[in-house]
């Protein structure tokens, strides 16, 4: 599927107009496989990466695999009668319990999903409400709870925390094909994407084919999420209702209990019986909204409604941190190190919306802790542990007590050990400071 131009280098695809869509709608097709699509969907996929699929190709043999197939893929997906390969089911566990299906489809699928991608969503991206923030061009979780604050600041401050069950494994084709077909008419795009959503998943060798649902893994899934969901985003701004979505995590704001349960009623009638999808009793709820978390963040009242970070969140923090400082996985302190920064930066430059320094400097305590005891386990021999003292200054005697000691690992973090592996050891050290970065976050924003 090389990338083919027209003189002057100008692709060979079907021009959009200002409104998104292209001017030949018949010719959709055309547009995505243009060389100026190709070529920007490539990078793309390049740039992400990712595991292979079920043909074994890696992202970095993609452009030599291209010049085998593509000529002969070009011409498929031209006339029609292109047809995806299964994606590879892997099982990812999600934070609260539990297990979320991924299916990885092979790198040639990731590549025309990516091209669909950039051709279809200037089309369908515009019409989308703008309460909906997930996964679209522009916008991003952080919108989401500030706007959430928003609502329970001008008194919203009751929240309908609906749950859709399942809703990746549950969407119906038919009724999702209807609602891309409002919009695109290029049968040959509608048939590869019907394509894509009955490819099935292979597992132990066995292809499965299944008669609902859309895998969670591939560049065009959240789009079609979108598109799915959409007919739920114009009921509740039919209904004058402050709501945000970010893909299939829904919160409603409302000013009385008895009023959330009414939507509740209302919204979960609609999700069922329009859409075909199911809402998980047992994870929905009406409640205010410091008692529900909503993308990893909750809020308090303080003179207003502040941001925080969920308690479920924080202890997320703390079980990955305990998994890549635990005495016992035999890495060198520098492995933990460059893993704990790697972990830690980009967990920081999320939650950093919610502006709680003290909890920023409570967790780098916490961690330094971690580590002290992992750096004591490592220094075995009371010959070393004696060295290793003298050398950060402590006197001798304390040296000699601290080195003969047998209390546990966690005790000896504490005390004159903590000094001599403060702040500035562990920074000596390379570990990054999550305050820090909190600070400059914040100081720049």
């Amino acid at each position: 599927m090389k990338p083919q131009g027209t003189a002057g280098g100008r692709s060979a695809g079907v021009a959009p107009t200002s409104e998104g869509t292209p001017r030949d709608p018949n010719a959709l097709m055309e547009q995505v496989l243009s060389a100026g699509n190709l070529a920007a969907a490539l990078r793309r996929v390049e740039q992400n990466k990712g595991a292979p699929g079920v043909d074994g190709v890696r992202v970095e043999d993609l452009r030599e695999h291209l010049k085998t197939v593509g000529a002969a893929t070009r011409a498929e997906l031209l006339a029609g009668t292109y047809r995806p390969k299964p994606v590879r089911r892997v099982e990812i566990p999600k934070p609260g319990g539990g297990v979320r299906l991924l299916g990885i489809p092979t790198v040639l699928d990731r590549l025309i999903q990516q091209s669909l991608l950039q051709v279809l969503q200037p089309i369908f991206d515009p019409t989308f409400s703008d309460h909906s923030y997930g996964f679209r061009p522009g916008r991003k979780a952080h919108d989401a709870v500030k706007a959430a604050q928003g609502y329970s600041e001008a008194g919203y401050d009751w929240v309908v925390d609906l749950d859709l069950e399942k809703f990746f494994d549950r969407v119906q084709h038919d009724k999702l094909m209807a609602r891309v077909a409002r919009r695109v008419q290029d049968k040959r795009v509608l048939r590869l994407i019907r394509r894509y959503l009955e490819a099935g998943v292979m597992c132990d060798g066995v292809v499965r084919h299944a008669g609902e649902g859309t895998p969670q893994g591939g560049p065009l899934s959240p789009l079609l999420a979108n598109i799915m969901l959409d007919d739920l985003d114009r009921e509740l701004t039919a209904r004058g209702l402050r709501f945000c979505r970010y893909a299939d995590d829904l919160n409603i704001y409302v000013s009385s209990r008895r009023a959330g349960e009414r939507v509740m009623a209302s919204v979960r009638g609609f999700v069922e019986g329009r859409l075909g999808l199911k809402v998980n009793e047992q994870k929905s709820t009406v409640d205010r909204p410091w008692r529900c978390k909503f993308l990893g963040f909750s809020f308090y009242r303080n003179k207003g409604t502040r941001v925080r970070i969920a308690p479920k969140a924080l202890e997320r923090f703390k079980d990955r941190v305990r998994e890549i400082t635990a005495r016992s996985n035999g890495q060198s302190m520098r492995e933990r190190i460059r893993a704990l920064n790697s972990y830690t930066v980009g967990w920081v430059a999320y939650y950093a919306l919610a502006k709680t320094p003290s909890v920023f400097r409570d967790l780098d305590e916490w961690v330094r802790h971690r580590l002290r005891a992992c750096q004591w386990k490592q220094w075995k021999r009371v010959r070393t542990r004696m060295r290793r003292l003298r050398g950060l200054g402590l006197p001798a005697w304390v040296a000699r007590e601290f080195a003969f000691s047998r209390k546990g690992l966690w005790r000896m973090a504490h005390g004159p050990f903590n000094s001599a592996l403060g702040i500035a050891y562990w920074q000596a050290q390379g570990v990054k400071s999550m305050t820090e970065r909190f600070e400059t976050l914040y100081a720049s924003r």
